[in-house]
């Protein structure tokens, strides 16, 4: 059975549709990453799939409830983290997990705070006030208050922004032991190391859903040849190569570029010059998630303009 299965979904704001007729499936206990540029619709569609958007036009359902009669219903047994830290600053964690609780009628209060704060790692901080957190601590506590009333589904919108490097590795450790005791996760994330360790990714630009599958899958249906360039002064062979005929991307990765392109053959023709030097090396690369993250970026065109 599927968790989320919502088909052509549509919500428009002055006339234009900031989700354009979305249909996407997730599996329960699968973990899906959502991805897409700034603006893309990607908070509209999470709204909408909590129950706190009505849709425009589609259907579907969520968590076996219709998403357009039974919101209120799905919104109880969802989690939904927001991209903002949207809790009183001058509580506690303490404080601000009771409120929680309390909101959803959770009783007794005291043992659904006290195994939360134990589960997330948070006991020791109790009585620390959740404005002197730190970014990756903030995020613990968004978390928690988003499982404390044990749902079936989080919906989590960019919950890594502006947290380092080992507070993101904790948390996505933390949401793959969630997924094996069968929670389903949706999270919307612009970093690929992130995308790459969800089961599915889909990826949405200005409204429309572009493309979903496996992360290989994804990458492979994209249809690019990638070459890595290297040797002596890459910046003046970058600057060459910008324009060429199949040439869609050059950019520098440390001491080599990547050059990118949907067409093989006039790729290959554009960088054959290239071989030919003694000071240049051109091998065959690996298209990365990014690679083709900026290929969609390039093709799709803003519904806002």
């Amino acid at each position: 059975m599927n968790a989320i299965d919502v088909k052509n979904l549509v919500k428009r704001y002055g006339g234009r549709a900031v989700v354009d007729h979305v249909t996407m499936s997730v599996a329960e206990g699968e973990i899906v990453g959502f991805l897409g540029p700034n603006g893309s619709g990607k908070t509209t569609t999470i709204r909408m799939m909590c129950g706190l958007l009505t849709p425009d036009e589609g259907e579907g359902q969520v968590l076996g409830y219709d998403l357009r009669n039974e919101g209120l219903k799905i919104k109880r047994e969802v989690g939904y983290m927001t991209q903002k830290f949207s809790f009183y600053e001058d509580l506690t964690i303490g404080e601000n997990l009771e409120f929680v609780a309390r909101l959803y009628k959770l009783r007794p209060v005291e043992t659904y705070v006290a195994r939360t704060l134990e589960e997330l790692g948070l006991t020791s901080r109790r009585n620390q006030l959740a404005g002197t957190l730190s970014g990756g601590w903030k995020q613990r506590l968004a978390l928690a208050a988003c499982i404390m009333h044990e749902p079936k589904l989080l919906l989590l919108d960019e919950p890594t922004a502006g947290v380092d490097p080992k507070a993101r590795r904790e948390f996505w450790d933390e949401i793959h032991k969630l997924a094996r005791g069968g929670l389903t996760v949706l999270v919307s994330t612009h970093y690929m190391d992130e995308a790459e360790r969800c089961h599915r990714i889909s990826y949405i630009s200005y409204g429309k859903l572009l493309a979903t599958g496996t992360v290989d899958e994804v990458v492979r249906n994209a249809g690019l040849t990638t070459f890595v360039v290297s040797g002596t002064r890459l910046d003046q062979v970058a600057a060459e190569l910008e324009g060429r005929p199949g040439v869609d991307q050059v950019a520098p990765f440390g001491n080599t570029l990547h050059v990118v392109g949907s067409d093989r053959v006039k790729l290959e023709a554009s960088l054959a010059d290239l071989a030919g030097r003694e000071d240049i090396k051109v091998e065959p690369g690996e298209t990365s998630l990014e690679d083709v993250f900026i290929q969609f970026m390039a093709g799709s065109k803003d519904n806002m303009s």
